[in-house]
């Protein structure tokens, strides 16, 4: 179903936004699509909280990838700020992937994100949109057909592709359709950088994923994490520097943070060891970690708590 633009042998560079509901497997393709961890995945829905950039870098191009949190309707002031947040980045890019999962039927969700994309492309030059069928491993054949044909009816793309970020299904055929929708231009980044995401925010995504890892559904809203300070030391441990990290993880209620504590803090030790050995290897150091809980009453909801937290 694909209609991919012939490739000529010129150079192309540009923005690729990845969007679609929560959990729709935008994180999964991202990091897949790059080669390298670059946005937190998890099987907890509103996972993204920012936009997060992943360079693909190929001798014929170089695809900037924008995930974007999961946009939906809104219920809650960090709702309607996220979803600003993924409808100013849609205004900006040069083609858009509508991920559409394959085990997941077409819903409300997926026909308010076509509609809103119909509605960005009436107020200015009409960006292309591609329909991307992510989880494509976890349906039959002819599921997939009778998925395929519904997405065909929900609105008008310029290409429609199936992948699976897991097994590698497509995910080359994918850049290419993407990269052949780019304009013609130089690089944006030097060869060999994979995000332009500063180290404090890669560092607490990286403790987010690990926190919300077999907690309850509704918790995930309700983390943020901050990094409060990023310390070299002087001294080395073979060889390796020695970085301190200061992180405060914020909920919204007491009940909130006994849950991420755990009984005696072994849950709170078990994010912090899952976590380090990321940390680690974004930093190439031996990291010393501490991570205190704290309580931010109703942060998602409160305007001054939410521009302390960063968005």
């Amino acid at each position: 179903m694909t209609k991919a633009k012939p490739q000529t042998d010129a150079h192309r560079s540009g923005f690729a936004c990845l969007v679609g509901r929560p959990n729709a497997g935008k994180s999964t393709l991202t990091n897949a699509l790059v080669g390298q961890k670059v946005a937190i995945a998890s099987s907890k829905p509103q996972t993204t909280r920012h936009t997060i950039r992943g360079i693909v870098n190929t001798p014929d191009a170089q695809l900037i990838l924008v995930d974007t949190p999961g946009l939906h309707r809104p219920r809650t002031l960090l709702g309607e700020r996220l979803n600003d947040l993924v409808k100013s980045t849609l205004s900006e890019v040069d083609v858009v992937a509508f991920c559409l999962p394959a085990d997941q039927k077409i819903g409300p969700g997926d026909r308010y994100i076509a509609a809103e994309l119909e509605k960005i492309n009436e107020k200015r030059v009409k960006t292309p949109i591609v329909a991307v069928v992510t989880k494509s491993d976890l349906v039959s054949r002819d599921r997939m057909t009778e998925h395929l044909l519904d997405v065909q009816a929900l609105s008008e793309f310029a290409d429609i592709i199936p992948v699976s970020a897991q097994d590698g299904f497509q995910v080359e055929a994918l850049r290419k359709v993407l990269v052949s929708h780019l304009p013609e231009g130089g690089d944006f980044y030097l060869d060999g950088e994979m995000t332009d995401e500063p180290e404090s925010v890669m560092i607490a995504e990286l403790i987010r994923e690990a926190a919300l890892e077999g907690v309850r559904d509704e918790l995930p809203h309700s983390l943020a994490v901050v990094v409060d300070e990023i310390v070299e030391r002087d001294t080395k441990k073979n060889g390796m520097p020695l970085v301190d990290v200061r992180v405060s993880l914020y909920v919204e209620r007491e009940s909130q943070k006994a849950i991420v504590i755990g009984k005696g803090g072994s849950r709170l030790r078990h994010v912090g060891t899952q976590a380090r050995s990321g940390i680690e290897a974004l930093l190439g150091a031996r990291v010393y970690l501490d991570v205190r809980v704290k309580v931010a009453k109703d942060w998602q909801r409160d305007p001054k708590l939410l521009q302390r937290l960063g968005f």
